[in-house]
């Protein structure tokens, strides 16, 4: 009878194991690792002057097709100045999210990064949002490094009035992206100066949505 028992545990720990196993991984709330999935950011062209509403409502076409392809489109950011869209997304692999967009408006991107994420902190002192990218050059830059720089960054935000949000950034294409609260351009471009002297090529004033 013991040892009947005791096969009968063995049993039910085999079960309970490969249950577990076979749950998909989830990470934090930007799904950077959603199981096997890649982080990506891309970046879409229109025309200068779009209006929010239209943005926003090209959004809602791709949430309704993205399950199809393994996508999940996390958020976008607006230069609506500029024209430029930027869409945080995990998916099995670019073309996934291409065809996703392809379907869902026809408003493909002109660049889809292939990006890894910093730690993200919470909005909070409620001024312009803005979207600064660096250009380092292919191959010039790796995740810690910008890690490195971001830490800088986080010592002097208080002091020049900023809030780091996130940043991501495409080893192999040498890019990174900023996302920060400020109360304009120059304070963010400061912060960069005097923590680590890596200034960004442009900086735009962006508006989020989900």
């Amino acid at each position: 009878m013991k040892g009947f028992f005791l096969k009968l545990l063995f049993l039910v720990f085999s079960i309970l194991s490969l249950h577990l196993s076979a749950q998909p991984s989830k990470t934090d709330d930007l799904g950077q690792n959603e199981g096997s999935k890649q982080l990506f950011i891309d970046v879409h062209q229109l025309k200068p002057g779009v209006k929010y509403k239209d943005v926003a409502a090209a959004h809602i076409k791709d949430l309704a097709v993205q399950e199809k392809y393994g996508v999940h489109i996390l958020k976008f950011w607006m230069d609506q100045k500029k024209g430029l869209v930027y869409c945080l997304a995990t998916a099995p692999d670019a073309g996934s999210l291409r065809k996703t967009h392809a379907e869902a408006h026809g408003l493909l991107p002109e660049h889809i990064y292939p990006v890894t994420s910093g730690t993200e902190a919470a909005t909070k002192i409620k001024k312009q949002l803005f979207l600064d990218v660096h250009y380092l050059g292919a191959g010039n830059v790796k995740a810690e490094n910008v890690e490195a720089a971001h830490q800088k960054d986080l010592a002097l935000q208080k002091k020049n009035g900023v809030n780091f949000i996130n940043y991501w950034v495409d080893e192999k294409e040498g890019v990174v992206m900023c996302l920060v609260e400020a109360k304009d351009s120059a304070a963010l471009v400061k912060n960069h100066k005097e923590a680590h002297g890596l200034l960004p090529a442009s900086v735009m004033k962006v508006k989020e949505g989900k």
